[in-house]
């Protein structure tokens, strides 16, 4: 009786540390199982920080980033911290939950922040101003719908023989380094050329003889033009540039040196363009914004932001009522001066724009891009109509000349040609080959009397035809 009493003792022992160790094995079953549903920054840095919080060692000798993040979980179930822990399921959860927050930040949200009341003054006499110049636009649009059609093709043979008659009647070296803009006065007496020594130089129309050099810029001129009001007083700042150091002058027929500065621009400006009243100025800045200056008080009345990268041009519509600003971004946006808004976003071209100018008809954009094209824009349609294959390198420059009703395309080459096109045809009615180098600008006077071209290779030229000469 004994024995058996003590045989019996003996396994129940043994049975209850069998039972022990299995609990032992679904305890550690259960902690691999948890340890597995248990989601652990994968980032080295967050499992150190998250080791630091439970003052455990951040590293052990020997141990690599995967051992880390395996004691860290390990950690997390014996402390049985998992309702703080994100699980898988938390993960996905969270993460949806994200993608919905980026889609709700991604609708468009527009800011409207209050002007001052030099702008407000300003966008009332753009809005005075522009109204009668539309109405007299449509007007004349509307005399030349009701012309015969001979006399509309005979006026368009006109333009078209004086292309066709382009010769070069005089070629003239312009500076030691190479010219990068020009500009014919609105009188057609007078060109301006900016280059990249710094110099701004004033010449004869049509001998090509120099008037005067303005020195006021130490950096490279991105662009000299006249006012629409050049030449009413000699004492009247009628002339404006830009340069690579951000700094724009203003200048009188009557000095050499700079009669006002506009300062606050803080990279590079690379065009500049007046409105057509005169009375403002636009600059286009590498810092992605445009601005508004108001030169009877010399101030800025307005930064506009809206590209996503430098501001490479800039143009007024004939009207005063819209501005066209095309950028590096490959983008070019219309917007309304009488209300700031940006009203069209034109794309369209796979480079940069560098250069873009409203039609004399006022319904038609034409846009020179560095994909060697030119793109002409419907304003009515909201879409490019033409997309003409220029140049055989990038398109520097495009201007249309002319009147409403009977205009002509100029577009400028890094392929050392600019070349004259139809307006609404978009034929190719010449070609100004002659230069050695890139083309840099190309200008035509307002009476349509002379082309002028300047390039890389220091010189301009003057394009008129035979009668004229």
């Amino acid at each position: 009786a004994v024995v058996s009493t003590q045989s019996t003792g003996d396994v129940s022992g043994v049975q209850t540390l069998v039972d022990e160790h299995q609990a032992q094995l679904w305890d550690e079953l259960a902690k691999k199982k948890a340890a597995r549903n248990i989601a652990v920054p994968t980032e080295d840095i967050r499992v150190k920080a998250m080791l630091r919080e439970m003052e455990e060692p951040i590293c052990l000798f020997g141990e690599g980033p995967y051992e880390r993040r395996e004691r860290l979980k390990q950690l997390l179930v014996a402390a049985g911290k998992l309702s703080g822990v994100t699980t898988h399921k938390d993960l996905v959860a969270e993460q949806e939950q994200m993608e919905e927050g980026e889609q709700l930040e991604e609708k468009p949200e527009v800011w409207y922040h209050e002007g001052t009341g030099s702008l407000k003054r300003a966008r009332f006499f753009i809005a005075e101003y522009s109204v009668p110049r539309a109405k007299k636009r449509l007007q004349l649009a509307r005399e030349w719908q009701g012309k015969p059609a001979t006399v509309k093709h005979s006026e368009k043979q006109d333009i078209h023989k004086f292309v066709h008659t382009l010769n070069n009647e005089c070629s003239q070296i312009g500076d030691t380094r190479p010219l990068s803009y020009c500009n014919i006065s609105p009188c057609s007496g007078y060109l301006a050329t900016g280059s990249w020594s710094g110099l701004v130089k004033l010449w004869r129309l049509p001998s090509c003889n120099p008037v005067a050099t303005l020195s006021g810029h130490n950096g490279r001129i991105g662009a000299v033009t006249f006012s629409p009001q050049a030449g009413l007083a000699d004492n009247v700042a009628c002339l404006a540039s830009c340069d690579s150091d951000g700094l724009v002058n203003l200048w009188s027929m009557s000095s050499t040196r700079p009669a006002a500065s506009l300062p606050g621009h803080g990279c590079r400006v690379a065009r500049l363009n007046y409105h057509p009243s005169g009375r403002f100025l636009g600059t286009a800045c590498y810092d992605h914004s445009w601005r508004f200056w108001d030169l009877e008080t010399s101030n800025e009345i307005l930064h506009q932001e809206g590209h996503s990268g430098p501001v490479y041009s800039i143009s007024f519509h004939r009207d005063g009522s819209l501005l066209a600003t095309g950028g590096l971004d490959s983008y070019c946006r219309v917007w309304d001066l009488r209300t700031g808004r940006a009203v069209l976003f034109l794309e369209g071209h796979l480079k940069s724009v560098l250069s873009c100018d409203f039609a004399p008809d006022g319904y038609h954009l034409g846009t020179g891009s560095e994909d060697n094209s030119c793109k002409i824009w419907d304003l009515r349609q909201h879409k490019s109509i033409y997309s003409i294959p220029a140049h055989n390198n990038m398109v520097t420059y495009c201007k249309f000349a002319g009147t409403p009703n009977n205009s002509m395309l100029l577009t400028a080459s890094y392929d050392a040609t600019a070349k004259v096109w139809s307006h609404k045809g978009w034929m190719p009615l010449k070609s100004l080959s002659g230069h050695d180098n890139k083309v840099m600008c190309v200008d035509c006077s307002w009476d349509k009397k002379y082309i002028v071209t300047a390039s890389y290779d220091r010189t301009f030229k003057l394009w008129t035809n035979k009668s004229i000469s």
